[in-house]
């Protein structure tokens, strides 16, 4: 297989904490499916942790892992972000968030001391975490007829797919998932089916 259609995250939100010299790091980790959502976390966690010193994060995206960014917020570059980061990286996971929320104790703990700190919450964050795996799918809509409902359907029980935003009338319309590897399968049945429209809309 040329590419792995299954991917490495987290089910459900989660934390961890680490303390060194009087600092205590708060690591919450989080399901993510778009970067719109970072702004959001972030900012509720800033509302949540007032007196916080730093709120660092890092986080990563799409099957093939390859969208990500940090944040040090003010600690020393590359002690806060990019060790959360790699701590994802070094567990193969994607879709995720982390964010060390950090309140100084006043004994400042050198790179080395950041450097595991923000890791080890990480760590922390991740070992309370569920990890999942999740397979690499492709979102089509089909429009079609209403004559053709019938034929769709026998191949969604066929195929065993779970059709979402469906809307039924004389034109019909619904998005499918469809598992990277099975496409060619999925879609040639599809295809075979007279009149009707099929679009790639995103992967997941």
């Amino acid at each position: 297989m040329l590419f792995e259609d299954t991917y490495r995250t987290i089910e459900d939100a989660s934390e961890g904490i680490f303390r060194d010299k009087g600092s205590k790091f708060i690591a919450y980790a989080y399901p993510l499916t778009n970067e719109e959502q970072v702004k959001d976390i972030v900012f509720q966690l800033k509302k949540e942790h007032p007196k916080a010193r730093h709120h660092c994060y890092a986080w990563r995206l799409s099957p093939d892992r390859n969208i990500f960014r940090i944040n040090d917020d003010g600690e020393p570059s590359g002690t806060a972000g990019r060790p959360i980061l790699n701590t994802l990286l070094s567990q193969d996971v994607t879709n995720i968030l982390v964010v060390v929320v950090r309140y100084f104790g006043g004994t400042l703990l050198g790179v080395p001391g950041l450097i595991n700190a923000y890791k080890t919450a990480t760590e922390e964050a991740l070992a309370n975490a569920k990890i999942v795996e999740k397979t690499v799918n492709d979102i089509y809509s089909l429009s079609f007829d209403y004559l053709q409902m019938n034929n769709i359907m026998r191949i969604i029980k066929e195929e065993e797919l779970n059709p979402t935003n469906q809307t039924f009338d004389l034109q019909c319309s619904m998005e499918i998932s469809i598992r990277k590897s099975d496409l060619d399968k999925v879609l040639g049945k599809i295809e075979k089916i007279e009149g009707i429209n099929i679009k790639y809309i995103r992967t997941i």
